[in-house]
């Protein structure tokens, strides 16, 4: 028996990167997955490949931003999928810039998306998970920088700290339904964002064009696994323990997927 057999999940940020591989890592475990992305490709392609590999998915294109957009997608998974027992509020952005160099407008847009978007994916999708009265679990996603600190993402980090205290709240608040919260902290992961021209610059500030493999190096020995950063599919399996009954009275817990950065 698979491990999430007749479950529905509802993934945000699902198009790419972390998102996706968590849709498609529930997906394998027999999960029904509604996909949600900015942008309409990337979550039809998400989807396909569930498809093909013999799942059930959805995808909805909507901007976490978007309180009514969400909450079409709730109650859309609920009347196609049956209803929602698994929420992973992933969808996140990052940015590498000194803190009195921020802008208004990188700072809000952090927030808006990061943070705020995660508690409006939980706005729209938790009261359907108390109604229907049969428990669940909801994973955030975070970061390992909330207990490291970094330079250069104050806007990123106050968000993901954000995340984490939100979480912590929701978990009291909702045990009570049976409803476990929980957030993953991603180290390093080898994503377009990693890759992404201004956090190689900052990594490598002395290169002129600095490549991910530059990167790789100078992290390497910011870890004790000396790995530098982890794959999409390492987060993803936190996420499937996280949702699965195996971890059904665990709720409330940081759980860190960093090569043990948060230590080195």
């Amino acid at each position: 028996m698979s491990r999430l057999e007749d479950t529905t999940a509802v993934v945000t940020g699902g198009g790419s990167g972390i998102g996706a591989a968590s849709a498609r890592r529930l997906a394998a475990e027999g999960a029904a997955v509604a996909i949600v992305d900015l942008h309409s490709a990337a979550a039809q392609e998400t989807a396909a490949d569930i498809r093909r590999a013999g799942g059930y998915a959805l995808a909805f294109e909507v901007d976490v931003r978007d309180q009514a957009g969400l909450d079409q997608v709730a109650a859309d998974a609920v009347e196609s999928l049956g209803g929602i027992d698994i929420v992973s509020a992933n969808a996140g952005v990052c940015g590498c810039r000194p803190t009195v160099e921020l802008s208004d407008t990188e700072w809000q847009d952090m927030l808006d998306i990061n943070l705020t978007g995660v508690w409006r994916t939980v706005k729209a999708a938790v009261p359907h998970m108390i109604s229907a009265g049969s428990g669940g679990s909801v994973v955030l996603t975070s970061s390992v920088v909330t207990f490291v600190g970094a330079a250069n993402v104050a806007h990123y980090n106050a968000s993901k700290s954000g995340v984490a205290g939100l979480m912590k709240t929701l978990s009291a608040e909702l045990g009570k339904h049976r409803i476990r919260v929980n957030a993953v902290h991603p180290g390093n992961v080898a994503t377009d964002m990693l890759f992404s021209d201004s956090t190689l610059r900052v990594f490598c500030p002395d290169l002129e064009d600095p490549t991910p493999e530059d990167l790789r190096e100078r992290a390497r020995a910011g870890d004790v696994l000396g790995q530098g950063w982890v794959e999409a599919v390492d987060i993803s399996n936190a996420v499937l323990y996280l949702a699965s009954d195996e971890a059904r009275f665990v709720t409330g817990v940081s759980l860190p997927v960093d090569c043990g950065r948060r230590i080195g």
